[in-house]
């Protein structure tokens, strides 16, 4: 559960992801993942679906989503590339909009856009279990499951390739999978739970 101190201040989180407040406060639904109604037209045209609130008060607002675990991710001034499904809250100040990702969000079945926030301030972030902050750099490009994939920060290009996973190496399966190659330089969140994908058994 995340507890969120406001001194007349404003965050923007997940729609009912409010679970208890303590205080003053007023909920107000932001079209278009708070970006108005050129976000809105936006992602209906990507088909990235995100519903915010924005939280605004005096006193102490607790967020939570299905027991989820929740990591903080501070920003200054680069890109966080999340799921939406992935993204709980972030700071009024932060800039949230979307990303093509292309065969990668079609394995996910997220769709072909992805959801960014950019800007300086923190974003709180969802995984299955304790999320593992892994470090890519131009000698270590790193390979990660569609399904246990979270978000990224950095100059970081994405690949798209099919080879055995895991699970076939040990016998497990047979069937073809696919997984995400990461290159250049900046981190890559990963859960470990693997959510249901379309992209291959993985």
């Amino acid at each position: 559960m995340l507890a969120v101190d406001l001194a007349g201040d404003s965050v923007k989180a997940k729609n009912g992801a409010m679970v208890a407040y303590e205080g003053e406060m007023t909920f107000k639904k932001r079209t278009g993942g708070g970006e108005g109604l050129r976000g809105m037209v936006t992602r209906r045209l990507t088909g990235e679906q995100m519903e915010v609130m924005e939280v605004k008060g005096h006193g102490t607002c607790y967020f939570a989503d299905r027991a989820s675990e929740i990591n903080l991710v501070s920003l200054h001034g680069e890109k966080l590339y999340v799921e939406s499904s992935n993204l709980l809250c972030t700071d009024a100040a932060l800039r949230t909009g979307t990303s093509f990702t292309g065969l990668r969000g079609s394995s996910q079945g997220n769709g072909l856009f992805t959801t960014t926030v950019e800007g300086t301030g923190q974003a709180a972030i969802l995984s299955d279990g304790t999320a593992v902050v892994l470090r890519v750099t131009p000698q270590t490009p790193l390979q990660v499951d569609p399904g246990a994939y979270i978000a990224h920060t950095g100059g970081l290009k994405q690949h798209f390739q099919s080879g055995a996973n895991f699970r076939a190496l040990m016998g497990e399966s047979g069937g073809e999978s696919f997984q995400i190659r990461f290159e250049g330089d900046g981190l890559v969140y990963v859960q470990p739970s693997e959510r249901n994908t379309i992209g291959g058994d993985v």
